[in-house]
Formats: structure tokens, sequence, C-alpha cells
């Protein structure tokens, strides 16, 4: 097969690039801007919360490495559920994530606006959001290796500070301070401890790990197939050890809450009480970093998603948003359609925006545990033996389970705007759909599957 005639998105990013966007959309600094809010809802055993997240994203995590072998599309659950499902519900999903993805850059872009009205509040906010959406967005516009590289450095930036935090730590805990040691199950366990309520301590901290699926938008993007798969897996390992490892010695050094003044965000703060005053200076540099990076990651992640969207339909609008520029190899339009939405940041509150991102991300882990029920047990047929059993039904059920018991403890305001949001989208498919007379077409790139060498045949809705 010949190349294609039309530009596509450049394969260039290898594991670790990949890894690196993963943890950039994770936000390792994270554990220490919601420790007091979790610290109080769960009476002190923030670890615990983050372990059983880490538990209920595994599940979720092997599912999404399998149906990325199966279908190497950037589409992800959007491109999932359209091949084993049905396009229509795929469309369906896309939308529901698509309120998660493209909310979270005007997340940071809301913080950042935060973080500038408190040293310059004479100075109107707007200039900030215009100036640091700008950058953003021309990062994303230039090149997606180019977006990488900035994203690693500050990563690691996070990365390195996150550690010297747990050495000053240490040295407190040595001293008398918190439990008076590291080594110690308090943090895990003690008197007055409510699972319950761990449980909704987790619902706070499992979308920290929503990175790990983004991931799967770089996947016509990477240097091979087995890339994205592994990427996915390592960052959820390494960005769940990070969280862990932080919240564990933050934990122990501040069993409670008494002495501190803000518990809505306590890292500010964690850095004064443990480094003292030029510490929290850079810790506080090291949360702008991480910031900027989930902004460079998330920005490039959404507008992948909504290319393969566009891609995918027909009409003046989706070829405008499937536009890929000849030179940089990135979806432009889409990116600049995301850099758009991104200056209502000087509009919302961040209360306001975060309610309503939690929504779409559950649709999608739900959907695509389901894909990998539907495709490999039921369409491939794969469940006689034990193994396949175990990997074609039970993990995918027991993913969907948790996932389940994460929606019963969602708050009610990201349920009522999430549902808002989904029948606005639902309205538009009838519409587009013409009353769900005309469904909607799914296709993938036949190119992308022979380039990939896809392990599995790839099968079109309908022939089966």
């Amino acid at each position: 097969m010949g190349p294609s005639s039309s530009p596509q998105l450049s394969r260039s990013l290898g594991l670790w690039a990949i890894v690196g966007l993963g943890l950039g959309y994770m936000t390792p600094m994270t554990v220490f801007d919601t420790f007091g809010i979790v610290s109080g809802e769960t009476d002190g055993v923030v670890p615990l919360a983050y372990i059983v997240a880490l538990v209920a994203m595994v599940f979720t995590a092997i599912s999404y490495g399998r149906m990325t072998r199966v279908f190497p599309s950037a589409g992800s659950a959007f491109t999932y559920a359209s091949e084993v499902i049905h396009p229509n519900i795929g469309f369906l999903v896309g939308w529901s994530s698509l309120l998660d993805y493209l909310l979270l850059p005007m997340v940071n872009a809301v913080i950042g606006r935060i973080y500038f009205e408190s040293f310059f509040p004479d100075t109107p906010s707007w200039i900030f959001v215009i100036v640091y959406v700008a950058i953003v967005t021309l990062l994303n516009a230039w090149s997606i290796k180019g977006t990488s590289s900035i994203n690693g450095i500050l990563v690691i930036f996070q990365i390195v500070l996150i550690g010297v935090f747990v050495v000053l730590a240490y040295i407190e805990l040595t001293k008398g301070v918190g439990q008076g040691t590291a080594f110690t199950l308090q943090p895990l366990y003690h008197a007055g401890v409510d699972m319950q309520a761990v449980i909704a301590g987790a619902t706070v901290v499992c979308f920290s790990f929503i990175g790990f699926d983004a991931i799967t938008m770089y996947s016509e993007e990477a240097k091979s197939p087995n890339t994205v798969p592994k990427a996915i897996v390592l960052a959820l390992l390494i960005g769940g050890a990070i969280f862990l490892i932080g919240a564990w010695f933050a934990q122990s050094a501040f069993p409670t809450l008494d002495g501190f003044e803000v518990t809505d965000d306590t890292l500010p703060e964690l850095a004064l009480k443990v480094g003292g005053a030029f510490f929290k200076i850079l810790f506080v540099s090291a949360a702008l970093a991480a910031m900027f990076a989930s902004s460079l990651s998330s920005h490039a992640s959404v507008s992948r998603m909504i290319y393969v969207m566009a891609r995918n339909g027909t009409g003046r609008i989706p070829k405008f948003l499937s536009y890929i520029h000849p030179r940089f190899l990135t979806p432009l339009h889409a990116v600049l359609i995301v850099g758009a939405v991104s200056l209502l940041a000087f509009r919302f509150t961040l209360e306001f925006v975060s309610s309503m991102i939690n929504f779409g991300a559950l649709i999608a882990f739900t959907v695509v545990n389901l894909t990998v029920l539907l495709y490999f047990a039921v369409r491939l047929k794969k469940r006689r033996t034990p193994a396949e059993i175990f990997t074609n039904i039970v993990l995918p059920i027991i993913g969907m389970c948790l996932t389940a018991v994460l929606w019963l403890n969602l708050h009610f305001d990201a349920l009522a705007y999430g549902a808002i949001w989904f029948v606005i989208g639902l309205t538009l498919l009838i519409y587009v759909t013409r009353g769900l007379r005309k469904p909607l077409t799914m296709r993938i790139e036949e190119e992308t599957l022979a380039e990939e060498g896809t392990p599995i045949p790839h099968i079109k809705h309908g022939e089966i």
C-alpha cells in the first residue's frame, strides 16, 4: 500500500515519552493539593483511599491496554464502543468523555488564573488567561514531540521535588513530629475509620489517575503497536506509587489537620511545615510546573479525540475539525478549538468546572470494560478455557463493578451537570441521524491498521 495522499499524525512518540505525557496529565503534585480534603473525609487514611482507587483503576487499565491493541486509533473509548457495540453508542460515549477531556485544560487555566490573582490582585485576570492559553495552544499546534519534551522536563521537576518532600518529612518524623516514624500502619487503618468514607475519599483521588486512559489518544503517534499498552500500565503504576508514597509520608507527619489554616488546598502549608519558606517557594513552583504539564498533555489528548470523532464523519464541520497541518502533523483546527474553549477560564469558577469533569470519565471506564467482554467473550467466543473466562469475562466484570461503586459515590452536581451534557449529545445524535433512522458509520483508517500489524483482525461493525 502506498503512502496516504493526505497528512497523518506523526509517529514520533516512544514509550517513555507517552508515559511522561500520561504522568503529566495525572499531575503527581495533586496528592498534596487534595491531602486536606481527603484526610478530613477519610479520618486520616489518605494512603488507603489511594490504594482503593488504584485497585479500581488497574482493572480498567488492563481493559484499555487490550482494546488499544485491537483498535490502534486515537479515539480511545469512542472508537472501542463504536466498533464493538454501535457507532451511535460510540458517539454518546465520545460525547460524554469529551466533557471530561475538554474541561481539564480549562481547569488548569482556572487554577493558574487563581494563582495569578493572588499575586497580582489589581491586574485584570483575563490577560493571564489569554497569554497562558495561547502558549499552551501554540506548543500543541507546533509539534507533539516538542510538547512531549517540555512535558517530560516538567514531570521530572515535579518528581524531584516530591522526593525532596519525602526526605524532609522523614527528617521531621525522626524528630518526633506526627507519628514519630514512617514505619507505622496508622495511615492505613486506625480506630474510627469508616470504609464508606474511605470509598468516598477514593472517588476524589481516583480522578488523579485519569491520565492513563488519556494515553490511548496517542495510539496513532506511537512508534510501535506495543508502545501504548505498556505505557498505560507503566503510567498507572508509577503514578500510583508516587501518590501512595507522597500520601504516606504526609499522613505520617500530619495524622490530623490540626494547625492547618487552609484545608481545601494544603500543598503550600505542607511544604512550609516540613521545609520552611524557601522550600515552600520551590514546592509551589513545582505545583505550577504540574499545572502547565497537565495543560499541555490534556490539551493534546482532547484535540486528538475531536480529530478522530470528526475524521469518521462527513460534511464541512467534520472535515474542518479533522484537518492535519501538513508541516507540523498535528490536528491544528482541533487544537485551536480546545484553546478557544479554555479561554472561558476567566469566567467560570473552579468549583463549577471541576464538578462537571468526573461524569465522562466513569462512563468511558465502564464502557471500555464492557467492550472487552463483548469483543473477546461474545464476538470472538473466547470463553472456553478457564484462562479465557478469567481474562475475558471475570476481569472486565470486576472493572465494571468497581466503576459502579465509584458512580454511587459521585457528588450530585457531577451527576446533574453530566446528565445535562449527555442530553445535549443525545439531541445532537438524534438530529444528525434524522431521528436515529440513518445510523452513524464508523471507520478506522485501514492503512493505520496495516501499519500497526494489528494482532487481532479488524472486524467492521455489522459484519458479524
